[in-house]
């Protein structure tokens, strides 16, 4: 176990836009910032592409800042010690014309974004670092994007002849991980669509995420996280996300089972490489002991 100097042990997210951080891993961020770990989120974007009613915008001068108080209020359920935007704006789906504008994530050299992420690596010194797995989940540009400029940012952190704004000494987080989502409950959703009559290769609001082709894309699974302590949490974060349909995620009669046999988070392990093929139930497992785990924050 590592002998850790700093007052708490750290985890930093690096996602993409508002709701990511609790629809995707909200039971993780919730489960180990009840758990002595100062857990912090870079957010990319300010989700200005989101589809978004025009009765969630009253009060608001705009979609972005309707989803970053979202984003605020779902970080303060989720108990984060820290939320940090990069500044870019939300590219959209692929195909979309929000592609094209000049400030969307994707249009930016990824070397900027990675160095804007290393400077945080080496300011918050993590001792994990999560972000999306190599397709972005759901093949979301911004997604795919973020993916690749945090691993360029894990490397740059820690090169010592890579100087940052800030003139921070190197840090190289201990583990890496991407999240995934679970293959075998994806094949199960796809064969639920089909007898319905819906077609999985167009689903969601717009119907531009092809399912099919996600759930036959495998990664490997290294680290699963049981949030079930925290499931109401995630629920309470969820629910801040009002403008994204958060609310219809937590209720009616399927919510109970859905905390039952979905409340966990899948991994797969970057650095260092996994070799042994167990599964971890810690991400923080051979970095150091976390204190029992406490309901109240």
């Amino acid at each position: 176990m590592k002998n850790l100097s700093k007052e708490k042990p750290v985890l930093l997210a690096v996602l993409a836009h508002p709701d990511d951080e609790t629809f995707g891993m909200g039971g993780t961020l919730a489960y180990y910032a009840r758990r002595n770990v100062a857990t912090h989120l870079i957010c990319a974007t300010r989700g200005e592409a989101g589809d978004v009613d025009e009765e969630y915008l009253k009060g608001y001068r705009s979609i972005a800042e309707r989803r970053e108080a979202e984003l605020r209020c779902a970080a303060g359920k989720l108990g984060l010690a820290g939320v940090y935007f990069l500044g870019w704006r939300d590219s959209g789906m692929p195909g979309s014309a929000d592609n094209q504008h000049p400030q969307a994530l994707i249009q930016q050299p990824l070397e900027e974004v990675a160095a804007q992420i290393a400077t945080f690596i080496r300011r918050l010194k993590p001792d994990v670092l999560i972000t999306f797995d190599p397709i972005g989940g759901y093949r979301h540009p911004d997604h795919i994007f973020i993916h690749q400029a945090t691993v360029e940012a894990f490397r740059l952190a820690a090169d010592e002849n890579w100087q940052d704004a800030e003139n921070l000494p190197p840090h190289r987080p201990v583990k890496v991980y991407f999240q995934t989502i679970p293959r075998g409950f994806l094949r199960f959703v796809v064969r639920l669509l089909r007898l319905f009559g819906k077609d999985p290769r167009k689903y969601g609001r717009n119907h531009d995420i092809d399912l099919v082709a996600i759930s036959e894309v495998d990664f490997p699974t290294h680290a699963v996280i049981d949030y079930r302590k925290v499931a109401d949490i995630r629920d309470e974060a969820s629910r801040c996300h009002a403008s994204q349909g958060g609310g219809s995620l937590t209720g009616g009669l399927f919510a109970p089972l859905r905390r039952i046999f979905a409340s966990k988070e899948l991994y797969m392990q970057y650095y260092p490489e996994p070799k042994n093929g167990r599964v971890e139930r810690d991400l923080f497992e051979g970095i150091v002991q976390l204190p029992p785990f406490k309901r109240e924050h």
